[in-house]
């Protein structure tokens, strides 16, 4: 295996992150470890180990912040460095590479002739792919905001959008009347990017050590929020505000913070909804009596 170091700052993975988000310096992104897998006829286990996690992502590297190179490593815990990278390469990604050109979603039940994909749903069959596959129109129009939240979501993920299976992306609109909130929630399989297109947003998350990150987007501008954040938009403006949002899961999944907590079913115990926000049961059943179904 032939290790080396290049210039390339273009040329990055998405590796799972081991803490809510990293950031490098503009200053500091010039350095990235390539490896280039060599099959050899007397692999050890672990060079084994490192040559198939590399032909799963063949010629991948990573950038480094200058800070982490400041110092000269040995080289054992170079390798250690590489073998972590190497085997984590092939479960790094918010949704694995698809292994064919495109893969349109089936109706579930709806073609028996359909072909398996992983992940995913099923494949509609090739012959059977037209044009209108690939498109989608429902974000032309505007979501309803009458609603307490004053806010509406029009998803635009794979069960909306079939021509998006195994693609890794998708993306939803969000309207705000002024005042309306996309309530507190998460994404726990993507990272979200908020692209406001008019009108003003307070767009913000908390991170894992209970710090808040928080920005007025105006039209035009864009906030991301890293994977599994508890996030949210307001519409701070006096008029009516939209956004885009692009996830890098075709499914990137929503969890609300409060129908999750208050609305469950079957319900979570009151008494470990009290204890936890260390408040009187009453509190808590007026809570729910907010988000039960029905």
């Amino acid at each position: 295996m032939d290790v080396s170091l290049t210039s390339h700052q273009d040329f990055t993975p998405p590796f799972e992150p081991f803490n809510s988000f990293d950031i490098c310096p503009l200053s500091a992104r010039h350095t990235s470890v390539v490896i280039y897998p060599e099959q050899h006829s007397s692999e050890t286990p672990i060079s084994a180990a490192i040559h198939t996690s590399s032909l799963v992502h063949r010629h991948q590297a990573r950038t480094v912040c200058s800070g982490a190179m400041s110092k000269p490593s040995s080289s054992a815990s170079l390798l250690l460095l590489l073998l972590s990278a190497a085997t984590l390469a092939a479960t790094c990604l918010a949704d694995p590479e698809p292994v064919q050109d495109f893969c349109v979603a089936a109706q579930r039940g709806s073609d028996a002739t359909a072909s398996l994909a992983f992940p995913g749903l099923p494949c509609k069959p090739a012959s059977t792919v037209v044009s209108d596959d690939f498109f989608f129109a429902a974000h032309a129009r505007a979501a309803s905001t009458d609603n307490p939240a004053g806010a509406g979501v029009t998803p635009g993920n794979v069960e909306a959008f079939p021509g998006l299976n195994t693609l890794g992306l998708s993306l939803n609109r969000v309207d705000l009347a002024p005042g309306g909130v996309n309530p507190l929630h998460t994404h726990p399989r993507a990272a979200e990017l908020v692209h406001v297109e008019e009108g003003e947003m307070l767009v913000g998350f908390v991170s894992t050590d209970g710090r808040f990150y928080s920005k007025v987007v105006r039209a035009g501008e864009s906030f991301v929020i890293p994977r599994g954040m508890m996030h949210f938009q307001y519409n701070v403006g006096a008029a009516a505000a939209r956004a885009m949002t692009v996830f890098n899961s075709q499914l990137p999944g929503v969890v609300l913070a409060a129908q999750s907590l208050f609305g469950a079913e079957p319900e979570v115990p009151d008494a470990v909804l009290a204890k936890s926000f260390q408040v009187d049961a009453e509190i808590i059943k007026l809570l729910k009596s907010k988000f039960r179904k029905g």
